[in-house]
């Protein structure tokens, strides 16, 4: 990556969302919106959520563990809990970094 790469800000997302699909930047800014409404609803409530050609959301158990205090070393239990993961699906991967081979 150069230095000039960033990430698109949320702004640049609407304004490129509208340009695409022949929206105003509101239109699209709503849009994108109601999609993170959606998604986390259904992550909440259903356990997963799929984006079509990106990947799914999906809440995952981890387990307990042990696990040390950085500061002194000293042995600590950490507790199970809920996570949120994003699963890329293969043609998502592949597009982003192709196979190596």
């Amino acid at each position: 990556m150069s230095e000039e790469s960033r990430a698109m800000i949320k702004s640049e997302v609407n304004a490129y969302m509208a340009e695409k699909l022949g929206v105003s930047k509101k239109q699209a800014g709503d849009f994108i919106e109601a999609l993170a409404e959606l998604a986390t609803s259904q992550a909440r409530e259903v356990g997963a959520f799929t984006i079509p050609g990106i990947g799914k959301l999906v809440l995952s158990q981890r387990a307990a563990r042990k696990g040390r205090n950085p500061a002194t070393g000293e042995p600590i239990d950490i507790p199970a809990k809920t996570v949120v993961k994003m699963r890329l699906f293969k043609a998502c991967k592949d597009a982003i970094l192709p196979p190596q081979g």
